[in-house]
């Protein structure tokens, strides 16, 4: 791969951290291991380092010549708690927790950029490397941002990547606009009238609600969505009854929206407390609805977006670069910053075969082999982001 030589060069330490990462993964604003590891090499490398942000969280500031320019490259900390099914050196030692969405290669890659900048510095201005926790499900990236991430650190353009196990190894993918979705939750509570299974006729049963429910949901997206307007509701736990000939007088399901426009969020909200109250009248039962506002979408700026496909063909080559990868339904905490900031967002290639597992699968693992295409990414957003003069 066309990567950074140097970088390329200590390629075989950088996986001796991401291993050792993922052998001890630490799930949202619980990173206390990972950043202080985070903290300890920025320091070695003369890096000034601010660490508490969102708890956890660590910003590393390099500043080298006069320039007044600024970049923030941003990499996620967390695991997931998921049981590690793999069988490999370095799987989880922690039961019930693992790196199963690849940030431990995330935080890998920007420490690699972080070391080859700090060394070269061939720059002008400040870059912010910005370590951040919780992006699984508990917006550390809200967290940060409130806490005055961009005050504290001014950035006057923002860059994430994520690995993507269905693209295959060397290429990068890059999309204005619009990436990834907003990311919804629900909680519904349906009371009914408990009752003997045998005698159905003297309850009000939830789980017959809920079966109502489940397929009524989908037609907000089937009907009530335009065909091109892209967006999922998924229920995906039902919790009700205790004993095979007992109907149950409550029931609990709870599950995920995820849409790209703020219109269309909002219509399906509306329309599931529109169908939860009529469907659950009909059958004498009663609804109650907690919608949670989850992240926004992950909108990428176009011209940001145009100047990172331009710095992955200089690192990868441009017959590796797509700049209309298709979005994903998945959610990223990363929009908080590129709502507050210009920036962009992409995706780096992982895969080696189409066996390959998915993110957020017991069976799924980094591949290190991309360590050096995305710490090289990073350096030369940075390098591109805040040219040397040429006396400079």
């Amino acid at each position: 791969m066309p990567v950074i030589n140097s970088i390329a060069a200590y390629g075989p330490e950088m996986t001796q951290w991401r291993r050792d990462l993922h052998a001890h993964p630490e799930i949202a604003f619980e990173e206390v291991r990972t950043s202080a590891i985070v903290a300890e090499k920025l320091a070695s490398w003369g890096i000034e380092v601010h660490r508490g942000m969102a708890g956890t969280g660590v910003v590393g500031v390099l500043k080298a010549g006069e320039g007044a320019g600024t970049i923030g490259l941003r990499a996620d900390m967390d695991a997931l708690p998921m049981q590690e099914a793999n069988s490999f050196a370095h799987k989880s030692t922690v039961p019930g927790k693992m790196h199963a969405c690849g940030h431990d290669g995330h935080t890998t890659m920007l420490l690699g950029a972080a070391r080859y900048l700090a060394e070269t510095r061939n720059f002008d201005g400040t870059v912010h490397f910005i370590f951040q926790p919780a992006e699984e499900g508990e917006a550390g990236g809200r967290v940060m941002v409130e806490e005055g991430l961009f005050e504290r650190f001014p950035c006057d353009r923002i860059f994430a990547m994520h690995n993507w196990p269905t693209m295959p190894v060397g290429q990068i993918g890059l999309r204005a606009g619009p990436l990834m979705a907003a990311a919804d939750k629900f909680s519904i509570r349906i009371d009914g009238k408990g009752g003997h299974a045998a005698l159905p006729h003297t309850a009000v049963d939830p789980v017959i609600v809920a079966a109502q429910l489940v397929n009524a949901f989908q037609t907000l997206v089937s009907r009530s969505t335009s065909p091109m307007d892209s967006s999922v509701i998924s229920v995906t736990t039902i919790q009700a009854g205790s004993a095979f000939n007992i109907i149950p007088g409550e029931l609990i399901m709870t599950g995920t929206v995820r849409t790209f426009k703020p219109e269309i969020q909002q219509m399906i909200e509306s329309g599931m407390a529109r169908m939860l109250d009529r469907i659950c009248g009909a059958f004498g039962a009663v609804g109650t609805l907690d919608y949670l506002s989850g992240n926004p979408p992950t909108v990428n700026d176009p011209t940001e977006t145009e100047f990172a496909a331009k710095v992955a063909r200089e690192v990868v080559g441009g017959e590796n670069v797509t700049t209309d990868a298709v979005p994903s339904m998945g959610g990223e905490d990363f929009a908080y910053m590129l709502n507050e900031r210009p920036g962009s967002y992409f995706f780096v290639g992982q895969g080696r075969g189409p066996d390959e597992a998915m993110v957020h699968n017991p069976t799924y693992d980094f591949n290190d082999e991309i360590l050096p295409i995305g710490a090289s990414m990073f350096s030369r957003l940075a390098e591109n982001a805040l040219p040397r003069t040429q006396d400079g």
